[in-house]
């Protein structure tokens, strides 16, 4: 079997160290549609998106942590496990956590280790959990989860995990949280994606074919090149600050999103966010494809 799930998780925690600079923050902010907000009339000479793009006033979004040191993301270096050996054209990442236990510096060196925290079968697909921890001289920095999917590598008998509520798209995650909630959203804005969002977006660090080369999105299923999870991840953080949190980044305590389905440059992400305390709940759908849900099981806790 391709996943050996006992070996995997037994597997000693991986450690290394990684570096960012201001330029790496200013290109993974470019790459999520900083400098061209819509609901602007100037976007990128706005004061509140200059915060993303302008070294002398940059703050750093939180979800920059999870492209921090310009390497593979957790989705393909979870690939890399002992136990681990599967055809990439088969993964899919299915969800992502994040908890900031600092505000994340504009430039910094962090100490990060990594291990395979669950490995779930979902029957016809297997479930990884890849969680690191980074830290940096003052104390943590940030937790992450990357809940890596593998189509067609499920069925050897082993614990299912936690349910997942139905979804309409094709990337299933694992979150628990509940689905969409009650009511009408407090507030709903629309994010356009750049025809080429996900070109600018790998240049942070993942260089996965699926979101550039058209003949490997074929062979993994789909039609054409998708954009990256994180990438939407992190456009729908950027919405939330930006219109709920006053456009505070260091208000953000934790970030968590299921991948419910795939999102296609040049389209415009709907965006629907209910107020709570404590928290954001958010979903996100793709206007272009009749509202299809994209990520769901999100909420943003904050200060």
């Amino acid at each position: 079997m391709p996943i050996d799930a006992a070996e995997a998780l037994a597997a000693e925690p991986r450690t290394g160290e990684i570096h960012w600079t201001a330029k790496d923050v200013q290109l993974y902010h470019l790459g999520i549609g900083a400098g061209a907000n819509p609901d602007l009339e100037s976007p990128a000479t706005d004061p509140g998106e200059l915060r993303y793009t302008l070294e002398s006033r940059l703050h750093v979004l939180p979800s920059f942590a999870t492209v921090a040191g310009g390497g593979p993301p957790g989705v393909i270096r979870g690939l890399s496990v002992p136990g681990v050996d599967v055809d990439l054209a088969r993964v899919l990442h299915g969800g992502q956590s994040l908890r900031i236990h600092r505000p994340v510096p504009v430039a910094g060196t962090a100490a990060v280790t990594e291990r395979i925290a669950a490995v779930y079968d979902k029957g016809t697909a297997a479930l990884l959990v890849l969680r690191t921890e980074a830290a940096d001289a003052d104390g943590p920095l940030w937790s992450e989860e990357a809940r890596i999917f593998v189509r067609g590598e499920g069925g050897w008998g082993g614990e299912r995990g936690p349910a997942v509520p139905a979804r309409a798209g094709r990337a299933p995650g694992g979150s628990t949280s509940a689905g969409v909630p009650a009511g009408e959203p407090d507030l709903t804005v629309e994010r356009p994606v750049r025809p080429d969002q996900a070109l600018l977006h790998r240049l942070s660090g993942d260089a996965n074919p699926l979101h550039a080369d058209p003949g490997f999105a074929r062979r993994a299923g789909f039609d054409r090149p998708v954009l990256h999870g994180l990438c939407t991840y992190g456009i729908t953080l950027k919405a939330v600050v930006d219109t709920l949190l006053d456009g505070d980044v260091t208000r953000v305590g934790a970030y968590e999103a299921r991948f419910a389905g795939v999102v296609y440059p040049g389209e415009t992400l709907r965006v629907r966010m209910w107020r709570e305390e404590g928290r954001v709940r958010v979903t996100v759908s793709a206007v272009d494809r009749s509202d299809t849900p994209v990520l769901t099981d999100a909420a943003v806790e904050h200060s």
